[in-house]
């Protein structure tokens, strides 16, 4: 392919880097010592910037790669030489918070923890919470229809969109930021591109919903040594607590060890740790009751020999500290070298007996060094980090046909909230149909038939 003078675009575009300014910067916040290989990097204000640059790339058939956060595990930032950088890290505002409509309205290279604390000022809450959320932009939280630690309670992203302003690969902007929770006049556009990893079009901003900010957080940690066990106690927890269960998270007993391990920064607050350890969120509005119903509710747990030991967390700083365990995954990664990261699903009442099984035939498996299982087990969303001896293609596929091989047979995912990127694509068809396939591939190509925007994410 013959390329335009790139310099044209970069012209238009205030800020804008050439290739050779452009290796100061990197594709993963996790690689900053590999520099960037592009064309250029440009830093759209607005959508109509984003418009421009479209248009010119659609023209001139230039492929575009899209850079908001830089927290995406599955290649989704990947860049090579002969491709253009958009990036939207100055299109950072919070535009309005709507106390009335209980909205908010962002731009797409707004940092979540900005965008949370502009609801919290208002008193109201969008219950969106993962650890990347100091780096994780709106535009990649909304095209990779993220996920974190309160899905099962309160949903993924796509449960807290009302509305979306996106650039099609051409040019074309769509606007549709209405504040309303009803609207059935047609086909409801926005779905489209929630988790559609950027392939279909960019997200320029969003209106979120909010509800009423919880008034209070408790927090404990749990232990307990059979997966049964545990599952037993998440019901009775949901039961009794009801909607104030708001988060329910396992870390297997090496994976606890490591992280609280005397080379880390956390202590182990249980005197006993057994094999599963379970970090517990409640919000609520009345403290005292909040505190004593979920003591009460450890205190069955107990009597019904489910739980081995507890410890409970009430101050905001005890409580920051306790969830950071859970949280740290850098701490896992100093131990993990050559790392990979998985994120999938697998029915809640299969998690225990899948996952010990892959973990058994990956430590059996030469050049594996240790694997750290974690994750959201009250809606079946379960990560492993796999260190490992060396990169080698063939060690690495290895591991992956390991985890992936046994979710096919139980209906599981191999992409729980990660999204497919370049990295899992070879593996697609483990977790989605040819027809429906076929049918993202469609929608490629009408959106996107030179296929210059994000090339390769998702399918061929």
């Amino acid at each position: 392919m013959s390329h335009p003078n790139i310099d044209e675009l970069l012209a238009k575009i205030s800020g804008s880097l050439t290739a050779h300014e452009a290796q100061s910067r990197f594709s993963h916040i996790w690689k900053t010592d590999k520099p960037l290989q592009c064309r250029g990097v440009c830093f759209p204000k607005t959508a109509q910037d984003v418009s421009t640059i479209m248009k010119w790339c659609h023209k001139n058939q230039q492929e575009v790669v899209v850079h908001g956060g830089l927290t995406n595990l599955v290649g989704g930032t990947q860049t090579q030489a002969d491709q253009l950088v958009v990036s939207l890290e100055k299109m950072n505002g919070v535009d309005a918070v709507d106390p009335q409509n209980r909205t908010l309205t962002a731009e797409a290279g707004a940092i979540l923890e900005n965008v949370l604390e502009a609801a919290e000022n208002q008193k109201l809450f969008l219950p969106l919470s993962f650890g990347a959320r100091g780096s994780a932009q709106v535009g990649g939280i909304i095209s990779t229809n993220a996920g974190g630690l309160r899905v099962f309670r309160y949903g993924m992203t796509r449960n807290w969109v009302l509305g979306l302003e996106v650039v099609l690969p051409d040019g074309t902007i769509i606007e549709n930021l209405k504040t309303l929770r009803k609207d059935n006049s047609g086909i409801d556009l926005k779905q489209l591109f929630i988790g559609a990893e950027g392939i279909l079009g960019i997200v320029t901003k969003a209106v979120f919903r909010l509800i009423e900010k919880p008034q209070t957080r408790h927090s404990a940690i749990l232990t307990t040594n059979d997966y049964s066990k545990l599952l037993q106690t998440f019901h009775y927890f949901d039961q009794t607590l009801g909607a104030r269960l708001t988060g329910f998270e396992l870390l297997w007993k090496n994976t606890f060890h490591t992280m609280t391990a005397e080379d880390t920064h956390y202590q182990s607050p249980l005197q006993t740790v057994e094999n599963y350890v379970v970090f517990i969120e409640v919000l609520g509005k009345e403290s005292s009751r909040d505190v004593q119903d979920l003591q009460d509710a450890c205190a069955h747990g107990f009597d019904q020999n489910w739980i081995a030991d507890a410890s409970f967390f009430d101050t905001a700083a005890a409580q920051d500290e306790c969830w950071k365990i859970r949280e740290d995954v850098a701490a896992l990664e100093a131990h993990a070298p050559h790392n990979q990261h998985f994120d999938i699903s697998i029915p809640i009442d299969q998690i225990g007996t899948i996952i010990n099984q892959i973990i058994k035939k990956l430590q059996s498996l030469e050049g594996v060094l240790g694997v750290y299982p974690f994750g959201h087990v009250a809606d079946g969303n379960m990560h492993l980090i796999v260190g490992k001896q060396n990169d080698s293609p063939k060690l690495t596929q290895q591991i992956n046909e390991i985890v992936y091989q046994p979710l096919t047979a139980v209906k599981g995912s191999i992409s729980a909230e990660h999204g497919i990127g370049l990295d899992k694509k070879p593996y697609l068809h483990l977790s989605r149909t040819q027809d429906e396939i076929h049918v993202m591939k469609g929608l490629k190509q009408l959106f996107d038939p030179k296929n210059i925007l994000n090339p390769g994410r998702i399918i061929n």
